[in-house]
């Protein structure tokens, strides 16, 4: 009785606050919560001394990446690239398997010892013992499947660098957030990426991402009416039939 007072209480908790987002726009998550701030506002330590002398600073051939020739892509904690999304993928395909089997048997045993006709005689009349065993039997199977699948997605956002691994690999994160009307959409990538794979143009496509998590959709009033309401999605799990 307590865990169902529990429950009832928990369910009216979360109705409230469903309530409390009547005729109000979804909030975006705030960004200062965010891995992506964290990184970028955390000074990492450096591996060697840098060299300050003015004459360095002043080069236009240095290799720093605010110099002309210098490496602008993303390789330390904090700094931002570009993930290109570009999923086009589609898959078919179609099973089928037919299965038949016939039998038939029959067994008489009309002339055994005249046992058989000893025992017309004590059957009533138009019986007969000829046939005293016949089984027959059929059995046949056909199955059908096919599976058909076509997913396109077309995205680019940018992601930011919050972890560098001990052997150099990068760990990377990015969201992004629009809100139109009353509909927020979200996109999330994550993952790990080789320094080696950031184009010169400080981009990335996501099937060079090892461990990549993307993640899109939304949140708001569209999104909430083609979810199910929590006690439809309780009674699913927890009935049996």
């Amino acid at each position: 009785m307590r865990r169902l007072s529990l429950l009832l209480m928990t369910l009216s908790i979360l109705g409230c606050q469903r309530l409390g987002e009547v005729g109000r726009t979804p909030s975006f998550t705030p960004v200062e919560d965010t891995n992506e701030y964290f990184a970028m506002n955390t000074i990492p330590m450096p591996e060697m001394p840098e060299d300050r002398s003015p004459v360095a600073q002043a080069s236009l051939w240095s290799g720093t990446p605010k110099s002309l020739l210098g490496d602008r892509r993303a390789a330390r904690k904090g700094d931002i690239m570009t993930v290109v999304i570009e999923i086009d993928d589609s898959a078919k395909f179609s099973n089928s398997s037919d299965r038949s089997r016939t039998e038939s048997q029959s067994m008489g045993i009309p002339s055994l010892f005249g046992i058989p006709e000893q025992i017309n005689k004590s059957l009533p009349e138009g019986a007969s013992m000829a046939s005293a065993v016949s089984t027959n039997s059929n059995s046949s199977f056909a199955g059908d499947g096919n599976v058909s699948r076509n997913e396109q997605l077309t995205l680019r956002v940018a992601a930011t660098i919050i972890d560098v691994l001990p052997n150099g690999v990068l760990r990377v994160q990015g969201s992004q957030e629009v809100r139109v009307n009353y509909e927020v959409r979200e996109l999330i990538v994550t993952g790990y990426v080789r320094p080696e794979d950031i184009s010169r143009q400080n981009e990335i496509t996501y099937d060079k991402i090892a461990g990549a998590r993307i993640s899109y959709g939304g949140r708001g009033q569209i999104s909430d009416v083609q979810q199910p309401r929590i006690g439809s999605q309780i009674a699913d799990i927890v009935m049996p039939f």
